[in-house]
């Protein structure tokens, strides 16, 4: 259903959760510097609901934006048998909004060398990686933006908690493998629910991909469903795990490398909540968050946020 053809309270819902996901985004923005007055910034455009809404949410911020960027949108057709080509540069050029098509088969090579039954996504993922980077510094890019939300974030921290041993996450904002590009994740704030929810409002065309669709015993996926059921058994707690990833206290983790625990000493002041960490916790569950128009400010812009400063 498009946006024309909502009703007046489809209307009234699609405007809280279309201010929600922009500020959401623009705070990203703020917190981590990730736009400055002259940015070049790469878009990468999959296809999928993700980049669809990162590109639209970039492109209603720059009209409001107290510093000066530039976007150009871009998609790796990896020649996928039956990919649509026609279907990215029908909407982007209806949205009037620069772009290229880059060609590569990165599809034959990941056929080829990942054996039958095996994931793919690791070996395409550095495919795409490499072509992306090449293409940010072909184009002038200033910075490379994808579209991975909260979700993923928390997601990639379980994976690597469960399956690598790390307490690593997915950063909103990094310098990019081969150091030369900086790379932004603008949705990092935004509730993948909300995104799905948005995708569909706005009737985005999206493409599927077919080479790792078809994986549906991936890990990631695994901890994706988890994190959907915590979601509807118990509100509030995605939210909760999000802040423990801003609110770190290195004295009470076990990494050698992060805190002198070899110079702890009596009497010396100690961070966090010092012995606490001992005493018999006594945890509620969050309070489910609220999705009431109060939480956003119909007038919400990047101006606000002074994105760049």
């Amino acid at each position: 259903m498009s946006t024309e053809e909502l009703s007046k309270a489809q209307k009234y819902g699609f405007n809280k959760l279309q201010k929600r996901i922009r500020r959401n985004t623009g705070q990203a923005i703020a917190d981590f510097n990730m736009i400055e007055d002259g940015d070049r910034i790469m878009v990468c455009l999959s296809g999928g609901k993700d980049s669809y809404t990162l590109l639209d949410m970039l492109q209603s911020l720059q009209k409001s934006a107290p510093v000066s960027f530039q976007l150009i949108a871009v998609n790796l057709d990896q020649k996928q048998p039956g990919f649509p080509e026609h279907i990215l540069p029908a909407y982007l050029e209806s949205l009037g909004v620069e772009y290229k098509i880059v060609e590569e088969d990165t599809y034959s090579i990941v056929k080829e060398k990942v054996p039958e039954g095996k994931t793919t996504c690791s070996l395409c993922s550095r495919l795409r990686r490499g072509i992306l980077y090449r293409t940010a510094k072909e184009l002038g890019a200033t910075k490379i933006a994808l579209g991975h939300h909260r979700d993923d974030i928390l997601e990639t921290l379980l994976l690597n908690m469960f399956y690598g041993g790390k307490m690593k996450g997915m950063p909103p904002k990094l310098v990019s493998d081969n150091g030369e590009h900086v790379v932004i994740r603008p949705l990092a704030y935004c509730r993948e629910k909300d995104i799905e929810r948005y995708s569909e409002q706005k009737a985005f065309p999206i493409i599927p991909c077919n080479l790792c669709g078809s994986q549906p015993n991936l890990q990631r996926q695994v901890i994706k469903d988890m994190l959907r059921d915590w979601d509807k058994r118990y509100p509030g707690r995605i939210e909760t795990m999000f802040r423990a990833m801003q609110n770190i206290v290195p004295s009470h983790m076990a990494d050698i490398e992060l805190f002198d625990f070899k110079s702890v000493a009596a009497g010396m002041a100690f961070e966090g909540d010092g012995d606490t960490a001992f005493d018999k916790e006594n945890f509620t569950d969050p309070a489910p968050v609220s999705e009431s128009p109060v939480e956003v400010d119909p007038n919400l812009s990047l101006d606000v946020v002074n994105v760049g400063t």
